[in-house]
């Protein structure tokens, strides 16, 4: 299974790389053409938004997903899939997925730990999350997970949550590839 990371210049991208290659995927350079496209998260929205934008990942990533083709976006990957962000004053996402990233108001922040998603618990540092109707699971009141077409988001660092974040990833990769053998 070919997998581009996208590289905006900040970001985990070498963790989720190495996390990646242990299952067994192939990292290429190529976003537009790979199985599956990872959009990686640590930064600021504002500063990843430009470079993907200067780099054109932001058209891949929505022709991508024009075309019905996978997208992972992991924590700050999930925030800028929305439509807006409050993140540095107010920055446009990439409209993947409908919705708004918010600051989080309550609790420790920035939210950093171990949290429990739908059993396993997995590791969170943010301190932003989205809101959305894609939601499709929720840790502690936070969305945890987002589906709506081909792009899944993650608030969660699977790259980062030891063998319950591999068994998540490795569960990724499998239903890109069930995906493409039924499109083949």
């Amino acid at each position: 299974m070919k997998v581009a990371i996208c590289d905006y210049r900040a970001g985990n991208i070498r963790s989720v790389e190495i996390a990646l290659r242990r299952l067994g995927a192939e990292i290429v350079g190529n976003a537009l053409t790979a199985d599956l496209t990872v959009l990686p998260g640590v930064g600021s929205a504002h500063t990843a938004m430009e470079e993907l934008r200067t780099q054109g990942l932001d058209e891949i990533l929505r022709q991508r997903i024009a075309e019905n083709r996978p997208v992972l976006g992991i924590c700050l990957g999930l925030q800028l899939a929305v439509e807006w962000s409050e993140e540095d004053g107010g920055v446009e996402g990439l409209s993947l997925l409908p919705g708004k990233a918010y600051r989080l108001r309550e609790g420790r922040i920035p939210r950093i730990g171990w949290a429990v998603v739908d059993g396993p618990a997995y590791y969170f540092a943010h301190s932003y999350a989205v809101e959305t109707p894609a939601a499709t699971s929720w840790s502690d009141g936070i969305v945890a997970e987002a589906r709506s077409g081909s792009f899944l988001g993650v608030q969660f660092h699977p790259e980062k949550s030891g063998a319950a974040g591999a068994r998540y990833l490795d569960g990724v990769l499998r239903e890109v590839r069930e995906r493409s053998l039924s499109r083949a």
